[in-house]
């Protein structure tokens, strides 16, 4: 227990005299959401990686998704670095940073209302920012507390309320580059910890080779394919297709997420994409495919503390069963590995849905010609709202992690992936397709929330992307073009940028 609080108390220091020493980099608004535009291309590829990895995969994800595929789930953290790292920055990345640092949109619904000429836009979208970034965060407190609850036997809510106001304190204190700083710090933790947790699981079970062989004489239990032995140690898995809209969900989902795209409007340069289009991918690499690759192990550690009552398995709790049996140095290290995942996604979605709330709703819509001064003030009370409204559904849960999950990323790449991505390279995608795009993201998953029509809320989100990719070119084919000139005049920051390359 003592190496436990030691380990905790090294990191909660740490992580906030980072957030004192980013202060002098908060001063504007600017600075406090974007770190002046000015940030390197490893700072932002760990943001970008420990924004994407938390509790929610390590936990729920792969918890879950091990338990029902087995060792091909690994392929969900390999879809991640590939499509949601590699593709998502070579994709993305320099459009992003060229076309929002010319537009000077610094948020993903200012980006909407600038470069489709609508401010109805861009209030509407920072609505959804803010509505579906309250269950991502409540699962992924969620996530990390129930890994404190093996650890130390402390309860559950307490759990919650002390990392709800960590995060708190050094998003407050020194905004984007205390989130950045942390980040890097938190990846190298994580690198570190699921090397050493997935060494230590398996020698428990006599090493690699001896673990799959004997998950490979377990049955599937599912009524479709009863009785079929060997599928959790197979390549693809007992169920291919499922197994495929985890992938989009988690990989393609990151290309319309606000949180993540913004690491894009941060860094400092053109050139800095192609460094961190490589690091991010490595990164995603060992983080995603080595929770995965644990979680596709579960099986083996089957009893009665991950079912409940009813003999139900309780998805959530196979991680943590798994690790509750190592060493306590180990145990310690997944604490800070899990909070060190956890508390950098938390300080990316509360400064997110802050600043998106305070400066494309409330700064010119509800408060006219606020200053700097007074756009800082509204963000940092925001940012204490935020975390109040997410420690309550968090407190409750009305769902699975992953559902929980599911739900925001399906409903917010549902409605921005396409706009967003066609934005930046079509100049003939029209206001009305993006008004298309958000009411089928949005529609889909709330629609599937109250009716059910789509089994898995994980299908429903990857539906809710492709849909999306479809609707926002055939509707655009039929509307009412934009003024050409206006188009003309954005497009025109690519001539000499991309030209120079």
């Amino acid at each position: 227990m003592a190496t436990k609080i030691i380990l905790l108390l090294i990191f909660f220091g740490i992580m906030i005299a980072v957030g004192v020493f980013s202060r002098r980099h908060a001063k504007d608004v600017n600075g406090f959401v974007l770190g002046g535009r000015n940030v390197g291309p490893w700072l932002t590829a760990f943001a970008y990686g420990t924004s994407y990895f938390s509790a929610v995969v390590f936990v729920g994800y792969a918890g879950q998704f091990g338990w029902k595929y087995g060792i091909s789930s690994t392929w969900i953290g390999l879809g991640n670095a590939i499509i949601g790292s590699l593709l998502a920055w070579f994709v993305l990345g320099k459009r992003t940073r060229i076309m929002t640092n010319h537009l000077q949109s610094r948020t993903m619904p200012d980006y909407f209302g600038k470069r489709y000429d609508s401010k109805a836009l861009k209030i509407v979208a920072s609505a959804i920012v803010f509505v579906f970034l309250i269950p991502y965060t409540a699962s992924v407190y969620n996530g990390l507390s129930r890994i404190f609850g093996v650890a130390f036997d402390v309860d559950y809510r307490i759990c919650v309320i002390v990392m709800a106001v960590l995060t708190g304190v050094y998003v407050i204190l020194g905004g984007y580059m205390a989130t950045a700083i942390n980040d890097f710090i938190q990846g190298i933790i994580m690198l570190v910890g699921i090397c050493a947790v997935i060494g230590a699981v398996l020698s428990q079970k006599g090493g690699f080779l001896s673990a799959v062989q004997q998950l490979s004489v377990i049955p599937n239990d599912s009524a479709a394919t009863e009785r079929q032995i060997g599928v959790f140690s197979s390549f693809f898995g007992p169920d291919p297709l499922n197994l495929l809209g985890v992938v989009i969900l988690t990989s393609l989902g990151t290309w319309g997420l606000p949180q993540m795209v913004q690491k894009f409007y941060a860094i400092k340069s053109e050139k800095s994409v192609e460094a961190g289009t490589v690091i991010s991918t490595i990164f995603a690499v060992v983080i995603s495919g080595g929770c995965y690759f644990l979680g596709g192990f579960g099986r083996l550690f089957e009893s009665d503390a991950i079912k409940n009552a009813d003999g139900e398995v309780i998805y959530d709790a196979i991680v943590p069963s798994m690790i509750s049996t190592l060493p306590d140095i180990l145990v310690g290290i997944v604490i800070v590995l899990v909070l060190s995942a956890s508390m950098s996604t938390l300080s990316a979605l509360v400064l997110t849905s802050s600043s998106t709330l305070t400066l494309d709703f409330i700064n010119g819509t509800v408060v006219k010609n606020m200053s700097d001064k007074k756009q800082l003030f509204i963000m940092r009370v925001l940012i204490v709202f935020f975390i109040v409204i997410s420690v309550v559904i968090a407190l409750d849960p009305p769902v699975f992690i992953a559902q929980l999950m599911g739900i925001s990323w399906g409903a917010l790449a549902g409605a921005f992936l396409a706009p967003f991505m066609y934005g930046l390279y079509s100049k003939r995608i029209t206001k009305a397709a993006v008004w298309a795009s958000f009411i089928t993201g949005v529609g889909i998953t709330v629609s599937n929330m109250f009716i059910g029509y789509i089994a898995s809320p994980i299908n429903a989100g990857a539906i809710a992307m492709v849909a999306g990719l479809i609707v926002c070119p055939l509707v655009s084919f039929i509307t009412p073009k934009m003024d050409k000139e206006k188009v003309e005049s954005i497009f025109e920051c690519y001539k000499s940028k991309l030209d120079e390359e």
